[in-house]
């Protein structure tokens, strides 16, 4: 009796160990490696560094990392290969996952390739960030060093755990110069697919609206995401294209190219004007100018495009403001009185 049970435990042991070692090599199977993740995203880190300027390297070095080679939960639960949260300004999709406290908000995408396009614009669209697009792509330790400054991580070695990871896997070889190994997928003044010419102003690519555009098929044929012409644009669904339009197909920068400094400005011109006039994006020139956001200068008014003012110079600004709207008013009045007299 004792050896017909002590056999039929035996059996149930070999059945469990039989199960138990199937799920382990199942996982095995399907978990990444580092080597199958850089090939299989590697294309997607070129492309979004000649669209951006953000190092490949960097970028693949951060989603291996952030991601765990792609086995992480964010990134197969959520697409999430560089472990961004929510933050207030996230329209998308989520998932709560425990971090640093239980159940933060995180962004969830449809693809991997959504979360690295959205990681390129997380850095392109934060102030904190900017001083990194000084740098060459090809500086990948600049980088690295730069996003520990700017707190990318908590972690005091971030910067080194990137730096290892990029040399161990000889990730700089695709911060190659784009006119060197890579085509650029929006060659600047070059026809794009027969169609139209894609410039360049500031380092940001753009087009010039033509006629019978839409919204949907400027991002057909440009490739891009369904929100991505707004948001590079500052505009919203409820805007139209016009004939003549420039259009950005990339964010634009957080100031204008060195050398240009100020903007002198015209009668009835708009903040909205000069920020697509020098890819400067409008939120930035409303900081720099220390001006409400919505507010619109005045005839003559000095645009800064590079520094923020000190709050004396946009003190100034205001009383040139006032004067020029008191100004205004009894021209109205002037015009008004006129037109009465004449009627009399």
């Amino acid at each position: 009796m004792k050896t017909a049970r002590f056999k039929g435990l035996h059996k149930i042991l070999l059945l469990a160990t039989g199960i138990s070692c199937c799920i382990l090599v199942e996982a095995q199977k399907n978990n990444l490696s580092r080597s199958d993740y850089i090939s299989q995203y590697k294309d997607i880190a070129i492309s979004e560094m000649h669209r951006t300027g953000i190092p490949a390297s960097i970028k693949l070095a951060q989603a291996l990392l952030e991601s765990d080679n792609g086995n992480s939960t964010l990134s197969v639960k959520a697409n999430n290969h560089f472990g961004i949260k929510c933050h207030s300004s996230w329209k998308g999709k989520v998932i709560y996952h425990d971090d640093d406290t239980k159940k933060e908000c995180f962004r969830k995408y449809n693809s991997a390739e959504e979360s690295f396009r959205d990681h390129s614009d997380f850095l392109t669209s934060s102030s904190r960030y900017a001083f990194l697009f000084e740098l060459k792509s090809t500086d990948y330790k600049s980088w690295a060093r730069g996003l520990k400054k700017a707190g990318y991580a908590t972690n005091p070695k971030y910067d080194e755990m990137l730096i290892k990871i990029i040399q161990d896997n000889n990730l700089h070889q695709y911060d190659l110069d784009p006119g060197k190994k890579h085509k650029d997928k929006f060659p600047a003044d070059k026809e794009f697919s027969g169609i139209r010419q894609v410039h360049k102003n500031n380092r940001v690519n753009y087009i010039v609206v033509q006629e019978g555009d839409s919204f949907e098929s400027i991002r057909k044929e440009m490739k891009l995401l369904s929100f991505e012409l707004f948001r590079y644009n500052d505009l919203t669904r409820d805007d139209s294209v016009y004939t003549g339009q420039i259009l950005y197909l990339q964010p634009k920068r957080n100031k204008a190219e060195a050398g240009i400094q100020y903007h002198t400005v015209k009668q009835g011109e708009t903040m909205y004007e000069i920020s697509q006039l020098y890819a400067v994006k409008l939120s930035q020139l409303y900081k720099k100018n220390l001006m409400e956001y919505g507010d619109e200068p005045v005839a003559g008014q000095q645009i800064s495009l590079r520094k923020k003012l000190k709050s004396k110079d946009g003190q100034k600004i205001r009383i040139q403001k006032t004067k020029a709207e008191k100004e205004e008013t009894e021209e109205a009045q002037d015009e008004e009185k006129i037109i009465f007299e004449f009627e009399e």
